[in-house]
């Protein structure tokens, strides 16, 4: 999950929450829009944690957000129900207004082509340490209760209390604070609440991650609750 605070699934979680799915009939349908193309280490994010969708949706670095563009995916199995029915009721078919729009289908070829030609997905697994290492490092710190990352996503979590993990008592204003400090210090990232994310872009280099959390270190240390 990235913008609910990016939170790692436990390690038989999909495999179990998929099992009830297939049991009642009930469609997996999964979001790639941050974890796809490479972010977590594969290709989908699904792949990182075995997950076989009926549905998948991504974006953003399909074209690296140049241009505005979406894409939905679907099995053969729900194509094929949509493709009878419009064949048998004429009005069944469903579309998008913009869908196949020249533009974003020319740079999505190229930003994919580009990606591929990079090797940027297979760039994730090879950084992914470095950036592991220093988010972990910032564990001890007395105001942060957790941290956790997969690939290049990561984020921590402030508390108030490292022992019993305890917030703060204005939820919310100490990671607003702390963006703010990042920003004096030349660095953006995201604050969900009293969670701080980091979700670089595919292109930065080990000594790009080092400056990411030098920068963020120093802001961590302005910080005052």
């Amino acid at each position: 999950m990235g913008a609910g605070g990016v939170f790692i699934p436990p390690r038989t979680y999909w495999e179990k929450i998929q099992a009830v799915c297939r049991k009642y009939d009930v469609l997996i349908i999964v979001d790639e829009v941050i974890n796809g193309f490479g972010r977590t280490g594969n290709t989908w994010g699904s792949d990182t944690y075995g997950i076989v969708p009926d549905m998948m949706i991504c974006s953003k670095q399909i074209t690296s957000s140049y241009v505005p563009l979406a894409a939905l995916l679907f099995t053969d199995e729900i194509y094929q129900v949509v493709a009878d029915n419009t064949a048998k009721i004429g009005t069944f078919a469903h579309g998008f207004t913009t869908a196949g729009h020249p533009l974003a289908m020319a740079v999505a070829m190229e930003n994919l082509n580009i990606i591929e030609e990079r090797n940027l997905m297979g760039r994730v697994n090879e950084l992914s340490p470095a950036f592991l290492k220093r988010l972990h490092s910032f564990g001890s710190h007395p105001l942060v209760g957790e941290t956790r990352g997969v690939g290049l996503i990561g984020a921590l979590e402030l508390v108030s209390d490292k022992t019993t993990k305890a917030g703060f008592e204005k939820p919310g204003a100490t990671g607003l604070k702390l963006a703010e400090l990042g920003h004096e210090e030349g660095i953006i990232f995201r604050a969900i609440g009293d969670i701080i994310a980091f979700c670089p872009p595919l292109i930065i280099s080990e000594a790009q991650i080092d400056d990411l959390f030098n920068r963020f270190e120093r802001a961590l240390m302005r910080l005052t609750v």
